[in-house]
């Protein structure tokens, strides 16, 4: 049975396996709010999960451990459970989904673990591992329903609270539910007045669909660029935990999952991957009445694939009005198009690219003009927009 005595006693022993993560004050995010970040993104192996899968290794008996380990992971509790297997001597083999990003499954080898890609999502890895499992032996280590791998990452809470005793919220990602049930049962356990909300991509609202419908439920699918906390169902004991102790529990878009990444490389130099930026999206789009408060988002992981982080970037700056595609119909004659870049100079736009597309006009001798740029925001997108039309322009989008 989970309880606040095994969550000291794994902040004890994982004393010598993570790293300190102390609390970082967010600036630029909100003027509403007093917000901080607890950046697991900067925790050895780039996320949370290292707490969990080290307490519970730690926990094993010799038996377990000379059989050897298994685990399943979208990527980072792939990474904590090499980590911790190798600290201790332990083999590891670990399945993960065939689509987890590159720079996961070469850092889990890194560790040394052995890894299986597994066709489909987190849930097709997961029961790949049951079959390993039954198949040669190893240990099982879950990625969130197991109590010990819930009190190591029930830590958190405790740092959180022995640094800054008078928060009124902690905002929490949610994948199965490991991360959230550990921290609000320590918060909740300690001081019952902090609020605890949970956030999920849009995209793979397990834990949000099943706390609404007063039922665990299975996705058909999910879809998320959050793919840390991309999980089709819930675990049984974080189920529970999240029915009892979480106060709320919200979900985020993909838009304010990129503006969320973006908005923390720019103003808190920190970088998090979509899992990590959902605690953030939440309290910049307000979805928890937080107005006023004191509150602390779980930044839960920085393992983000340099090949999508620009794909991410862009639409981030996207979300924020910082690039802005305008369609405009005009006259196709001579000079019309250096009276548009005129017009957008003038208001400190920046062109970036321009598509000049013949017919579908509704005047034969019309033409349109596609225009990318760069902006300040939708204010100033929309500035741009009344000056090209206070000068007879017809913009259409």
């Amino acid at each position: 049975m989970l309880t606040i005595d095994k969550i000291f006693h794994a902040s004890l022993v994982l004393k010598d396996i993570i790293r300190p993560t102390p609390l970082a004050r967010a600036y630029g995010f909100s003027k509403d709010f007093d917000l901080y970040f607890k950046p697991e993104n900067l925790q050895r192996t780039g996320s949370f999960k290292l707490r969990g899968s080290g307490y519970k290794i730690s926990q094993l008996s010799e038996e377990e451990k000379a059989k050897g380990v298994i685990a399943c992971s979208a990527g980072n509790h792939a990474q904590g459970v090499a980590l911790a297997a190798s600290k201790c001597g332990i083999r590891s083999l670990i399945c993960l989904p065939e689509n987890a990003p590159l720079s996961k499954v070469e850092a889990t080898k890194g560790f040394g673990a052995e890894v299986c890609l597994v066709p489909g999502v987190y849930d097709d890895a997961y029961n790949k591992a049951l079959e390993l499992k039954e198949e040669h032996g190893y240990t099982f280590v879950h990625p969130f329903d197991d109590e010990n791998v819930i009190a190591g990452q029930g830590t958190i809470g405790l740092e959180i609270l022995n640094e800054l005793d008078d928060i009124d919220a902690v905002i929490v990602p949610i994948g199965g539910g490991g991360l959230i049930a550990g921290v609000a049962f320590a918060i909740k356990s300690l001081r019952p007045s902090v609020k605890v909300y949970g956030v999920q991509a849009a995209g793979a609202p397990s834990m949000f669909k099943s706390i609404k419908d007063g039922q665990i439920g299975t996705l058909d699918s999910v879809s998320t660029i959050a793919d840390g906390i991309a999980v089709k169902r819930p675990g049984d004991l974080t189920y529970e935990l999240v029915s009892r102790y979480v106060d709320d529990i919200a979900t985020v878009t993909e838009d304010e999952i990129c503006a969320a990444i973006l908005k923390l490389i720019e103003k808190q130099k920190m970088i998090a991957e979509g899992a990590g930026a959902v605690s953030v999206a939440a309290a910049m789009f307000n979805k928890f009445p937080i107005q006023g408060k004191k509150v602390v988002s779980v930044i839960s992981g920085g393992n983000i694939d340099v090949t999508s982080l620009n794909r991410v970037i862009e639409r981030g700056l996207m979300k924020s009005g910082r690039i802005a595609t305008l369609m405009i119909e005009l006259a196709d004659m001579p000079g019309r198009l250096k009276d548009v870049s005129r017009i957008i100079a003038d208001c400190g736009g920046n062109i970036t690219e321009i598509h000049h597309e013949r017919g579908n006009t509704q005047n034969i001798k019309d033409c349109f003009l596609r225009v990318d740029l760069e902006t300040r925001n939708y204010d100033h997108v929309e500035q741009i927009k009344q000056a090209l039309r206070a000068e007879g322009f017809h913009v259409v989008g």
